[in-house]
């Protein structure tokens, strides 16, 4: 009888305990969605050709190489692996070439140093490595010079909008912070240029059709804020 009347009081205790099971963590992968912003710095090279715009004569061209760096700022957004930005990117630049125009030893210089982008993006992640293509508007400012044996040297800026296309690879090593290598082409046809002496008198017969595309290679530091890598029950 004692062990029969025991039973069901431990039978109660043992009800009484109750039981849950802890919910597996899943992980959800680097999300790249969010505001960023960001450093680059890398390489250029631009393509200048000259012409005269009165004759329409062939004057030559060069390119020029050198240094750029700068910064970007721009927001994505993800949806199944694929990934949709905007953004505006400014640079410095040092691009600078030259080549003889005659045999009299006067020489066309170019110096572009100052290039922005504003472009949109698409891409393919594969967790928290991103492929991308982007496309949009471009501007550049580039100063170019004739200078001449004697002396009596001309010089003149421009300004430019042309087209942008490009592609990247950035691969997140923190939730927070990316690294990637980026190319960018820049469309831009020759365009009429005035040139002025140092008192800034210009000639009229000094004018001429000057410009080319550029390339670009750039390393790019990110932080990205408003979505970082998380897990869900």
């Amino acid at each position: 009888m004692g062990v029969t009347a025991a039973t069901p009081a431990a039978a109660a205790d043992l009800g009484d305990r109750g039981y849950s099971k802890v919910p597996a963590i899943v992980a959800r992968g680097y999300d790249w969605s969010g505001f960023y912003i960001g450093a680059n710095a890398g390489w250029g090279s631009s393509h200048d050709t000259w012409s005269d715009d009165l004759t329409g004569a062939d004057a030559g061209s060069h390119s020029s190489t050198g240094a750029v760096a700068g910064g970007q700022l721009g927001y994505r957004w993800q949806a199944g692996a694929w990934v949709f930005g905007l953004e505006a990117q400014g640079n410095w630049a040092d691009l600078k070439g030259s080549h003889l125009l005659n045999e009299d030893n006067t020489n066309a210089h170019s110096t572009l140093n100052a290039f922005g982008l504003f472009t949109g993006q698409v891409g393919y992640a594969w967790n928290n490595t991103l492929l991308y293509a982007k496309g949009g508007a471009a501007v550049t400012r580039t100063k170019y010079e004739v200078t001449y044996p004697g002396g009596a040297d001309v010089s003149g800026d421009q300004t430019r909008w042309g087209a942008a296309v490009g592609a990247g690879l950035e691969y997140g090593f923190a939730p927070n912070w990316s690294v990637g290598v980026e190319y960018n082409h820049i469309f831009a046809n020759r365009f009429a240029t005035r040139f002025y002496d140092s008192a800034g008198v210009t000639d009229p017969d000094k004018i001429g059709r000057v410009g080319g595309d550029s390339d670009l290679v750039t390393a790019r530091l990110n932080y990205r804020w408003g979505g970082a890598t998380s897990a869900k029950y």
